[in-house]
């Protein structure tokens, strides 16, 4: 049977880079199904919401959910935030985003002399809570007294589930993982933190943990990367520092990001995080190559970890080759064009010895 994968391919360059990564998807042979619906922005233009009201009812009935992008000039950042992304994400539990920061060969870095065994991280973010859990309000509006109030809300359950996946990643990896805080600040929320991270340590006594100040380790990836591993962060921090983690693998166009329910509260869902780009909408000069990453991740969660390496093997290859990259990695091809260049590559790679195949 047919895994049944919702897309919402959404807004701007959304549904451009979707569109070649459910070609590439579709290149793996595996029995999977794609729903198209069309949330977003438009759909807010002509009737005032982002998604429909059973929307999320709509989304419990799939397997995986595929986004693009979300968000356009003509409407409010935090309309289209709160309106579509986030009730997805905390509707079904989605508790981790992971982010994976490499720098794929044949791609330059801005940080000097890096080459890709330089910049090879695995960010865990907490994905419900922190500084975007929605708490808190505004008053005295249009007055001088006009004040507004957000309350970060940190639970001890939510940083376990988190700080747990964190430490398990670490452990098939390098065993080093890296806690980001600011508990010399605020010193309750990120207190807290650090005592939940330190609690679920003592479960994991191979691996290493650190606990480095968000400002340090902003500067700890770009004056030496190779230093980082695993990191588990707030939802705050590990959404700024994945940022600065794109920038550092060459283009934010490669970054992939997996929201996970890890409790099958839902369905997990997966998505570029280069956002809209509404300069260059239906310029057909979007980066699909991040859009495409993600759907590896989605198979991975899907339980398709062969096909998922040779998805991220036929990306590797293209970037290798550098002949079909689009301009913010110095190339001049077409979305469709690294696409194409993507499928043939999957189908390339399904024909060689395994030790020949190489996963970024």
């Amino acid at each position: 049977m047919a895994q049944r994968i919702a897309v919402i391919a959404g807004d701007g360059v959304g549904p451009e880079v979707i569109a070649e990564g459910i070609k590439v998807l579709r290149a793996t042979g595996l029995p999977l199904a794609f729903d198209e619906l069309a949330w977003g922005s438009e759909l807010y233009e002509r009737s005032g919401a982002m998604m429909p009201p059973d929307a999320l009812a709509t989304l419990r009935g799939y397997d995986a959910i595929y986004l693009g992008a979300i968000g356009w000039p003509t409407v409010p950042d935090h309309v289209s935030l709160w309106e579509c992304l986030l009730p997805i994400r905390q509707a079904f539990a989605q508790c981790v985003n992971l982010r994976p920061v490499r720098l794929l060969p044949g791609i330059r870095s801005p940080l000097a002399e890096r080459g890709p065994d330089d910049v090879d991280m695995l960010f865990v973010r907490e994905n419900t809570e922190g500084e975007y859990a929605g708490a808190g309000g505004r008053a005295h509006r249009g007055t001088r007294a006009e004040l507004a109030v957000e309350v970060p809300i940190f639970t001890r359950y939510a940083i376990e589930r988190c700080a747990r996946y964190a430490f398990e990643r670490a452990c098939e990896r390098g065993g080093r993982l890296i806690s980001v805080t600011k508990s010399n600040a605020s010193r309750h929320t990120y207190v807290l933190w650090d005592e939940v991270v330190a609690d679920v340590g003592a479960e994991f006594p191979g691996v290493t943990v650190e606990r480095i100040l968000v400002d340090a380790m902003a500067a700890r990836m770009v004056s030496n990367p190779g230093s980082v591993d695993v990191v588990v962060a707030s939802n705050l921090f590990g959404d700024i520092l994945t940022d600065l983690g794109g920038a550092i693998q060459g283009s934010l166009g490669l970054a992939a990001s997996a929201n996970l329910a890890l409790d099958d509260s839902g369905p997990s869902m997966f998505e570029p995080v280069h956002g809209s780009a509404p300069d260059i909408a239906g310029q057909r000069r979007a980066n699909p190559i991040g859009a495409v990453w993600a759907g590896a991740l989605m198979l991975r969660e899907l339980g398709h970890g062969a096909a998922a390496d040779g998805v991220e093997a036929a990306i590797a290859a293209v970037c290798r080759d550098g002949r079909t990259l689009t301009r913010d990695c110095g190339g001049s091809a077409s979305t469709a064009d690294v696409g194409d260049a993507l499928a043939a590559a999957l189908s390339r790679s399904a024909t060689e010895p395994p030790g020949r195949r190489g996963r970024i």
